[in-house]
């Protein structure tokens, strides 16, 4: 199998300006440069830029792929959205980890040997995984939630540490987040125990008094301060600013550690997984026994009709016969099988055996032929006091 990498990075916050384009021009003659985006791939060679020095300086999120399995997503959002000591409770590893560059925050998401085998064409795109990062700028943590599980799904968490604080709505992942989690391959079993205590989404977003209410609390200088920002043209993040505000004010203690060990959070997923292939094998063993009843039910109706019309069965096998093609044989052989079921349940079958041995006997020259048959069962009859009836 041939190489195969993919890079693709966005500007969201801030478009790229020429200086900026030629720079990255520089790095590469094929890839595809816009005032938004940087997409490359390679089939031999490597790409000669360090996509987190890319990260720190030019782009906002960043989707890396390759054919042999590793998978990676980085997401790069200014402090005032996300510090570095909320980024650092979750992602503690290898397969998380964050940093500060400069005013912004850079968290790093990745995963080894995820594919044994990955298709080209699957569609995977970071237009479907960045919503996630504006949803993280507001104060969701769930996509901070998965990249933890992804450390504890490398094996890069202690049992006997604390899982960080629990972010509702894990059981009702977006869109977007569904994308991150399904690229790269967190451990389902783990998220669907982490969420037996994550709280409905809906339980921490205020609700339309609430928000009166927080609104009406901020001084009248805030609020001018705020409205210049909103209204001004320079300041994209100011609603997901107030989003994140908001979100933490509703939301007590937003970073208490949960309850649970990561040794009983895994543990907890292996009752899950283990629930979940016993219904698995359930439905298999359910459903191959539908499939048995439906062909044995259709074996019926067939023999039924055949019963009706056994003589120009027979004629059939002897018209597939004198074709004398051996790719006809096969039908020739076919269709006595049946009749010799038709047989067994009228009870003649010394008729079919009757029949058969007739067969046999006029075409006793055809070595193909009667290999067939003897293949199927179909062979000469047994000679003594029950000849004519096979066994």
């Amino acid at each position: 199998m041939s190489e195969y990498q993919y890079y693709e990075f966005l500007a969201i916050d801030e478009a790229l300006d020429a200086r900026q384009m030629r720079e990255l021009r520089a790095l590469s003659t094929r890839a595809r440069i816009t005032p938004t985006g940087f997409v490359n791939t390679y089939h031999w060679g490597d790409f000669k830029g360090d996509p987190r020095v890319l990260m720190e300086r030019y782009f906002d999120a960043f989707l890396y792929l390759a054919n042999w399995g590793t998978r990676l997503i980085m997401i790069r959002l200014p402090s005032s959205l996300l510090d570095l000591e909320t980024a650092g409770r979750y992602c503690r590893g290898d397969s998380a980890c964050a940093w500060q560059a400069g005013d912004k925050v850079v968290v790093d998401l990745t995963r080894e040997g995820a594919d044994d085998y990955w298709d080209e064409d699957d569609g995977t795109s970071l237009g479907l995984i960045v919503p996630a990062r504006a949803e993280l700028a507001a104060g969701d943590r769930r996509l901070l939630y998965l990249a933890w599980l992804l450390s504890v799904g490398a094996g890069e968490v202690a049992d006997d540490e604390l899982e960080p604080a629990v972010p509702a709505g894990l059981a009702s992942l977006s869109p977007s987040l569904r994308a991150v989690s399904e690229f790269l391959h967190v451990d389902g079993d783990l998220l669907a125990a982490a969420a037996e205590a994550s709280e409905p989404l809906g339980a921490i977003e205020p609700s339309g008094a609430e928000l009166s209410r927080w609104i009406a609390n901020l001084s009248v200088k805030e609020k001018d301060v705020l409205l210049t920002r909103l209204v001004g043209r320079d300041d994209p993040n100011v609603r997901l600013e107030l989003s994140r505000r908001v979100r933490e004010d509703a939301h007590a203690r937003p970073d208490a550690d949960g309850t649970r060990s990561v040794g009983e959070l895994r543990e907890a997923a292996a009752r899950i997984r283990e629930r979940r292939e016993q219904l698995a094998a359930k439905r298999k063993a359910e459903e191959k026994a539908r499939a048995a009843r439906a062909r044995a039910a259709a074996r019926e109706r067939h023999l039924s009709a055949l019963a009706l019309r056994q003589e120009q069965a027979w004629q059939r096998v002897r018209a597939a016969i004198d074709t004398r093609q051996p790719g006809q044989y096969d039908a020739a052989v076919e269709l006595p099988g049946d009749l010799r079921a038709v047989g067994e349940r009228e009870g003649r079958l010394a008729a079919f055996e009757h029949q058969l041995q007739d067969l046999r006997q006029q075409h006793s020259k055809k070595p193909s032929l009667l290999r067939r048959l003897d293949r199927a069962g179909l062979g000469p009859a047994t000679e003594g006091p029950s000849a004519g009836i096979r066994r």
